[in-house]
């Protein structure tokens, strides 16, 4: 390799450099902002629990259709992704366990799940392999669009009530901390105490005071007015509701965190390989120095020889 390739590739190097910390320092300002709205709603997720906890003596007895379980014919996925890439193993980790739910349910074909996609690779996954898109939706902003929220929170309980769908499944990425970030999923409905207890359990932090979480003790009976029936109408679509909100939420954070570890493992590595390709440039050019030098010296001694 002559001197000018090697200068020409510690340059592009160095620009490339350039551009991923411009991305770190944008991801890291980004993800403390996701951080804090996903840590600031995971007491509205422990609240809407402790509603269902304290309810549950009182309305064991009513049924509802978003509590029916039945024999899965027909599932329906929540999926959720970025949009974009250069998050490391994010999204390779999401669509790898939403396969993994898929293949738990051998029963089922490609033309017996509804995907529902937040982000544009999770929509290119599951089109290019056939899956019936209900619906996808942009997840560049970092803002929630409450609007797409209530789209799928709206349509997932009214298919799974009037019996199109049997079973609704979600998977997204659970934000641990800024350097661990991991791909889950769980039953959205039908909706129980101990599915709703298992999610609001994993998105708490095992360290810290946050961690230290009373469980709610429900009373012995609770007067319902107008009706519990009504209440439970409201009430459960409402905590669906809340899920997909703050699964987006993690989601986001998610991202943020990955991409940052991303570009800051990227820029190591390009600030290493540039030293390394000053090192070769260096001995690269001290050889042809030496060289010169050689046919120099010996052109004087065969001039003196004459």
């Amino acid at each position: 390799m002559s001197l000018r390739d090697i200068k020409t590739k510690i340059r592009s190097v160095d620009r490339t450099r350039k551009v991923t910390k411009a991305m770190e320092t944008v991801s890291a300002v980004k993800m403390r902002k996701a951080q804090q709205r996903a840590l600031s709603g995971r007491p509205y997720a422990r609240a809407a629990l402790a509603i269902l906890e304290r309810l549950s003596p009182s309305l064991a007895t009513i049924s509802h259709p978003l509590t029916k379980v039945r024999p899965v014919h027909r599932a329906a996925l929540v999926v959720v992704t970025s949009d974009k890439g250069l998050c490391g193993v994010l999204n390779a980790a999401v669509l790898k366990e939403a396969q993994r739910i898929i293949a738990e349910h051998s029963t089922l074909t490609t033309a017996d799940w509804d995907v529902y996609a937040f982000g544009r690779k999770a929509a290119e996954y599951f089109g290019r392999r056939g899956y019936a898109l209900q619906s996808k939706f942009e997840n560049v902003s970092d803002d929630i669009a409450l609007e797409n929220l209530e789209t799928v929170s709206a349509d997932v309980t009214a298919r799974f009530e009037s019996g199109l769908v049997d079973q609704v499944l979600v998977v997204f990425t659970n934000f641990k901390s800024t350097f661990e970030q991991e791909a889950v999923s769980h039953t959205l409905l039908p909706l129980s105490v101990e599915q709703f207890g298992e999610i609001v359990t994993a998105i708490t932090p095992t360290k810290g005071l946050l961690s230290v979480v009373q469980p709610a003790e429900a009373p012995a009976f609770y007067t319902v007015e107008p009706t519990a029936e009504a209440v439970l109408g409201a009430l459960l679509p409402r905590l669906a509701s809340v899920f997909v909100y703050h699964m987006l939420l993690e989601s986001k954070a998610s991202e943020h965190s990955a991409r940052m570890v991303a570009m800051k493992n990227a820029s190591d590595k390009s600030r290493d390989l540039s030293k390394a390709l000053t090192r070769v440039f260096n001995k690269t050019r001290q050889a042809v120095i030496t060289r010169e030098v050689s046919e120099i010296v010996g052109g004087i001694e065969a001039m003196a020889i004459r």
